[in-house]
């Protein structure tokens, strides 16, 4: 199926393998977590500006504010009101760096709509000064309103979702991403 796949899909779209899942799969429902990529593009390269947000910020406003995200809340100040108010929990945010981009990674167990884009604002925000890290701070915690900027879709990526082992229908292969396109926005 993915090369039938591949052969008809343009060239900034790719699916490196598929494979039948079992009956009591379903895609959204089985997963345990995901990890979403935001593409932060810092200096002007017209191969990203389909695939990134570029933006002008302080570098270490973002790395101290950054580390604020991890942890469980309802991060309903980052979120869209029709995703319910529940305990969500991130378990990882980290930067990456490479050729004048940043590429924000958050994993965690569950986001609600337009939580990862409002995060990745809210950073943006103390970032460019035009929010403090307190003020941040104080809306991850609840004790504090916040209207964070939505980050633009296009620097946002679902990179991987995960499923228990038993429901996983590629948990015994090693994942890899060589039937990707290798241009933006795939490339790591």
């Amino acid at each position: 199926m993915a090369e039938r796949l591949n052969a008809v899909l343009p060239p900034s779209v790719g699916i490196a393998f598929s494979r039948l899942a079992g009956p009591k799969f379903h895609a959204a429902w089985s997963a345990v977590g995901k990890e979403y990529r935001y593409r932060l593009l810092l200096e002007d390269d017209p191969r990203w500006n389909a695939a990134a947000w570029n933006v002008k910020l302080d570098l270490s406003l973002l790395e101290r504010a950054l580390p604020l995200i991890v942890g469980t809340r309802d991060f309903s100040v980052f979120h869209d009101s029709s995703s319910a108010v529940r305990p969500r929990t991130i378990t990882d945010a980290c930067l990456v760096s490479a050729d004048g981009r940043l590429e924000v990674r958050l994993k965690g167990d569950a986001f609600g709509r337009y939580m990862v884009r409002q995060l990745v604002g809210g950073l943006v925000d103390v970032a460019n000064g035009t929010c403090s890290l307190e003020a941040f701070a104080a809306a991850l915690s609840g004790a504090g309103r916040l209207r964070p900027t939505r980050a633009p879709a296009q620097g946002l990526v679902l990179w991987e979702i995960f499923y228990p082992p038993d429901d996983d229908p590629f948990a015994s292969e090693r994942r890899d991403a060589s039937g990707l396109p290798p241009t933006p926005p795939f490339c790591e």
